[in-house]
């Protein structure tokens, strides 16, 4: 998948006053930080930002070209108003890409249990787990296939395929979801 691109320009000032006058003309004060936290201040293209930012997890990996120069970075966090519907401002993580990173991913449900159809219920546990791996390794979701499930069958942790580069930091025996006899 091809990586979003969002163009940075540093930035020298700060305060309410500029920060105002920087959302007038269309562009939101951001701040870059590495992995030795040290800051970065910058500003950017609002438009070009919530394109990228409505669009992804936030485990997925973004081209920030800081005054021209490439970098890796996640989306940290985002500071929203939600009555005007705009973003105020903006932190990244630049990455390096030899440093595992930890992330906590909520667990996406797909398919409908066999034991369900056959009148039983879905019981959910776990709604998400803890990973650690390289940026370009961490998978942007994790889905969980429940669709064979039969009643009285659970899916664990340790049933989520996540390849040989993400190391699951969750207990791999703790249940995601269980599928529990009918009600008589």
């Amino acid at each position: 998948m091809e990586r979003f691109v969002i163009n940075a320009v540093t930035r020298k000032e700060t305060g309410k006053k500029y920060a105002k006058a920087l959302r007038a003309e269309g562009k939101i004060p951001a701040v870059a930080y590495n992995e030795k936290g040290e800051s970065t201040m910058l500003e950017i293209a609002a438009g070009e930002f919530e394109k990228a930012w409505r669009s992804i997890t936030k485990t997925t990996l973004v081209n920030l070209k800081i005054d021209g120069a490439d970098n890796t970075a996640y989306i940290q966090d985002v500071e929203y108003d939600i009555i005007s519907d705009k973003v105020l401002h903006a932190d990244f993580h630049v990455v390096s890409g030899t440093k595992a990173v930890k992330a906590k991913l909520k667990i996406r449900l797909n398919g409908t249990p066999a034991g369900v159809l056959k009148g039983g219920f879905m019981v959910k546990h776990v709604p998400e787990v803890m990973l650690k791996a390289l940026p370009q390794d961490m998978p942007e979701s994790v889905t969980a296939d429940v669709s064979k499930l039969e009643i009285g069958n659970k899916f664990t942790i340790a049933d989520l395929n996540l390849g040989d580069k993400v190391t699951v930091l969750t207990a791999p025996a703790a249940v995601v979801v269980s599928i529990a006899p009918p009600k008589k």
